[in-house]
């Protein structure tokens, strides 16, 4: 299989420089453009498996390009931005994207999200998984099982929904409002501790330790995230 293909929109030459060469470094072929406009352009004369997108272009906003992408769409988006305010990110990941890191950023942080994604991204050929499989946890998502060292793990209903909803988008930044909506229903979007207090049941139930957790991942101030 070839290497995934990388879109980068950002406007600043030094940043496209430094992802470039980090992304490369790794293997993956890259494309680069200056304007929200030149890479839509790309997204449709090329496959390409990830982007990377900057919100601050020079032709317009990076948030309503992604409502516009998502439209036509369903690639991994990842945000680069100076944008580091919570309310900016909650803006870009209700909007579509799936991960969002603010500059200044590493490049091993960088490349660890751009993992993350490309394994979220579908392959050629690709069929729907029966289970999850993910340390000692596996979960047979037809039979709806939850079993943990071979044991099965009893989990309420709601519990279940919350672990399917955070399964289905491994290495996605998942916010309280998307969460509570796919398990609770739109009623009760504001409803945080809810969140709160079901996220850390299944951390007793399913992460070795609940205190310092490896696969329920928060966060601070958005959502939560699923990392396997």
């Amino acid at each position: 299989m070839s290497e995934p293909t990388i879109l980068l929109i950002e406007d600043e030459a030094q940043i496209r420089r430094l992802v470039r060469a980090a992304l490369e470094n790794e293997d993956h072929r890259v494309l680069e453009s200056g304007t929200l406009k030149a890479g839509l352009a790309q997204l449709h004369a090329d496959a390409v498996q990830l982007l990377i997108l900057d919100l601050g272009l020079p032709d317009g906003d990076g948030i309503a390009f992604i409502r516009e992408l998502r439209t036509q769409f369903a690639l991994p988006v990842l945000v680069l931005s100076a944008r580091s305010a919570e309310g900016e990110k909650i803006r870009a990941l209700d909007a579509g994207a799936d991960d969002y890191l603010t500059k200044p950023f590493s490049t091993g942080e960088l490349l660890a999200r751009v993992r993350a994604q490309l394994r979220r991204a579908p392959q050629e050929g690709a069929t729907a998984e029966t289970y999850c499989h993910f340390g000692d946890i596996k979960v047979d998502l037809a039979q709806r099982f939850v079993t943990r060292k071979n044991e099965a793990v009893r989990l309420t209903p709601i519990e279940y929904r919350l672990l399917c909803a955070m399964l289905a988008e491994p290495g996605k930044v998942l916010t309280y409002r998307h969460l509570l909506s796919a398990v609770w229903g739109k009623a009760f979007v504001e409803s945080n501790h809810y969140l709160r207090i079901y996220v850390s049941h299944l951390r007793q139930k399913l992460e070795d330790d609940p205190a310092q957790p490896k696969y329920f991942l928060t966060e601070t101030g958005i959502g939560y995230r699923f990392q396997a």
